[in-house]
């Protein structure tokens, strides 16, 4: 019996079709990939199965009592909370527990005839806390914590002191220690080191109960299914099997499919070709191919839409050889968060900085960039060096990407920004919308917009690759070859710059 059935949706956004009349389900257990190229619509679908946002048409219908756990995106963690305290709020229905048999307890000596009758309760409650492990729960907390590496920012620390990567970690953890009968999970190895990640494999794995993961991590999203869900032209296709087995299935299709389309496009162009010819001489015959031609189902030709290009620009002033220089600088807060490093960033430099989160890589950056002061050292940075950066975190969730992109550059037309966008592959669709309202693909992609339209000696990226499909990499990698000026890319993805970049600092060596 399925534990959820989706049947007939049909979603829109104005007059937009994101879904039509889709129909699916999952089964209990079922370990399931949801892919499908950026703006094919997988964060929308999971904000419907969430009841975030309802369908214009069909049903979407969970099994009775089904818990359904999903990653929260927009939660205030209060100060005065630890990680530790905040993780156990998984277990608050024990605790709860806990607390009412305790009650119980100090009601004994004054019992009198109702003595049994709270023994009995009482032991039905503690009998209740270790089948669900309660006096394991410190153990599983930091087990989780460990595998996605919360442990090393310590479960004392306080959660308003987390970063935006840290917090979504820790969201991530709580959902795991709730086993739910059903998880959703967008992009889990975003801010995840590889180390964690092959942890979250082997977790997800062998969890016993069902999940529908959003992942561009191929290798990842491999390991962990047996289903895949894919998403494409408004509509959704199961196929049986991982990952590979999902585009060996799928690139089969496309070339049956393509070689339907050739043959139905022969056909029509020589039925078109007969009626133009004969429309007088033959009308009879002519008019019997019209009727055949209008009965024809069309065939689409198989495409997911012209890939993105990203092109980046650098300005007419030349900068100097070199870039930035330091000379036993001492990077940190109020400690140096590793040994004095001497380096040396020339002009057309491409250098991946990589190591595990809380290293100090976007500390080393913002450093060298002059936003943090060092503790000791020399730093030299020329003024004359223009450069442009990607972070993860977007600062106007409000404004439309067109509104966005156009207020940093209102010298060009709205005609010229539109191109801009529509070459990172974001549509007339997307750019109308709110940015708070896109996935994450489609907003990586109003910020790589931004790139294109700021001509700069350096270019700062910090983890670009996060939430882009194949495509978009693939094209982000070809922008950054033929870039001309130098590169500085936090990354946790070897596969994306492992075969470009010129230098690769591992931060955590330095320590």
């Amino acid at each position: 019996m399925s534990i959820l059935n989706v049947t007939n949706l049909t979603h829109m956004y104005g007059d937009q079709i994101t879904f039509k009349h889709m129909n699916f389900r999952l089964l209990p257990g079922e370990h399931a990939g949801l892919v499908g190229v950026n703006g094919a619509g997988k964060s929308t679908l999971f904000r419907l199965l969430t009841g975030s946002l309802l369908p214009d048409e069909g049903n979407i219908e969970w099994a009775t009592h089904v818990q359904v756990g999903f990653l929260e995106q927009q939660i205030d963690l209060q100060a005065g909370t630890t990680i530790r305290q905040y993780l156990e709020r998984a277990f608050r229905y024990l605790f709860e527990m806990e607390q009412e048999m305790n009650n119980i307890a100090e009601r004994f000596a004054e019992a009198g005839d109702q003595l049994n009758a709270l023994l009995r309760k009482y032991g039905e409650l503690q009998a209740a806390l270790e089948h669900h492990e309660f006096y394991q729960i410190s153990s599983k907390v930091e087990d989780i914590a460990s595998g996605l590496g919360i442990t090393d920012i310590g479960l004392e620390r306080d959660v308003s002191l987390l970063s935006g990567g840290q917090k979504t970690k820790l969201l991530l953890a709580k959902l795991l220690l709730e086993e739910p009968q059903v998880l959703l999970l967008d992009e889990p190895t975003n801010y995840l080191d590889t180390v964690h990640i092959d942890w979250l494999t082997g977790y997800l794995k062998r969890y016993k109960h069902a999940y529908i993961v959003v992942s561009h991590d191929e290798h990842f999203l491999n390991e962990i299914t047996s289903v895949i869900f894919h998403l494409a032209h408004q509509n959704i296709k199961r196929y049986a099997g991982n990952y590979r087995q999902f585009q060996k299935e799928l690139a089969l299709g496309q070339l049956q499919q393509q070689a339907t389309y050739e043959k139905q496009s022969k056909e029509i162009e020589k039925l078109e070709a007969f009626i133009d010819k004969n429309r007088i001489r033959k009308a009879k015959q002519a008019k019997s191919r019209e009727k055949m031609l209008s009965r024809i189902v069309r065939v689409d030709k198989p495409t997911d839409g012209p890939p993105p290009r990203y092109t980046f620009s650098t300005p007419g002033s030349a900068a100097g050889a070199a870039v930035f220089e330091t000379k036993q600088l001492k990077v940190g807060y109020d400690s140096p968060l590793f040994k004095p490093v001497s380096l040396k960033v020339r002009r057309g430099d491409k250098i991946a900085i990589v190591g595990e989160n809380g290293a100090g890589k976007s500390t080393l950056v913002n450093t060298l960039l002059g936003h943090i002061k060092p503790l000791g050292g020399e730093l030299i940075a020329p003024e004359q060096v223009k450069a442009a950066y990607y972070w993860q975190e977007d600062t106007a969730p409000e404004e439309t990407p067109i509104e966005k992109v156009w207020a940093l550059r209102p010298d060009l037309t709205q005609k010229d920004i539109r191109k801009v966008l529509a070459m990172s592959g974001l549509t007339a669709e997307h750019i109308r919308k709110p940015i708070r309202t896109l996935s994450g693909g489609e907003q990586a992609k109003v910020r790589l917009s931004e790139l294109m339209l700021t001509p700069s000696h350096l270019l700062v990226l910090d983890e670009p690759t996060n939430h882009l499909d194949a495509r978009a990499k693939e094209a982000l990698k070809k922008g950054l070859i033929e870039f001309q000026g130098t590169i500085l890319l936090v990354s946790h993805e070897p596969a994306f710059y492992e075969d470009w970049v010129t230098e690769v600092w591992t931060v955590g060596d330095w320590r």
